[in-house]
C-alpha cells in the first residue's frame, strides 16, 4: 500500500513540475524559434550581442531607418549602412520575430505585464524594436482612434521596458 501511495505522489509532484515549468517557459516572441530561413543560426535570433552592434542600431535608426508594416522590411536610407552584413540578423528579426499587428503587439504587452522576474536579453531587445516600430507606427496613421489605440499600446511597452529596467537594478 506504500509504494502505491509513494508512486502516485511522485507522478503528482512530477506533473505539478511539467505544468509550473511550461507556464513559465510561454515565449513572448514565438516566431523567434520558427524563423522561415532554413540556417540554425537565425534560431532565436539576437542582434545586440556586443556594443559595436548597440551603436549600429542606433545609427540606423538615426539615419532614418523603418520598418514596413506590411512586410516588416527594414528599410534603411544610407545605402553604406544597408549593404552590411552585420545588419543581416537584423533584417531576419524585423522580417520574421517581430510583431506587426495590433493584436501581436498587444499580445506581446499583455505577456510583459505578467512576466515575472527579469527579461532575457533577447525579449528585451525584441520589446525595444517593437517599440520602434510602434512609434512609427503611430506617426503614419491618419485617423485620431487609431492613434490613440497605438499611442496606449507604446505606453504598456514603456512601462514593461521601465519596469524591467527598475527591477534589474534593485
Amino acid at each position: 500500500m506504500s509504494v502505491v501511495w509513494i508512486v502516485c505522489v511522485c507522478w503528482l509532484v512530477c506533473q505539478m513540475s511539467i505544468t509550473a515549468s511550461l507556464r513559465w517557459r510561454r515565449a513572448l516572441y514565438p516566431s523567434a524559434f520558427r524563423v522561415k530561413r532554413g540556417t540554425p543560426a537565425f534560431i532565436n535570433p539576437s542582434f545586440q550581442k556586443t556594443v559595436e552592434e548597440a551603436g549600429l542600431l542606433y545609427e540606423v535608426l538615426l539615419s532614418g531607418g523603418f520598418m514596413d508594416a506590411m512586410h516588416g522590411t527594414l528599410h534603411v536610407p544610407d545605402a553604406e549602412l544597408s549593404s552590411l552584413r552585420r545588419l543581416q540578423v537584423l533584417e531576419v528579426l524585423c522580417e520574421d520575430v517581430l510583431p506587426r499587428s495590433l493584436s501581436e503587439i498587444l499580445r506581446v504587452s499583455a505577456g510583459l505585464e505578467q512576466q515575472r522576474g527579469t527579461l532575457r536579453l533577447e525579449d528585451f531587445e525584441r520589446t525595444v524594436l517593437t517599440l520602434v516600430f510602434t512609434a512609427q507606427q503611430i506617426q503614419q496613421k491618419q485617423s485620431t482612434a487609431q492613434r490613440e489605440i497605438w499611442r496606449n499600446t507604446l505606453i504598456r511597452l514603456y512601462q514593461a521596458i521601465k519596469a524591467d529596467l527598475q527591477h534589474t537594478h534593485r
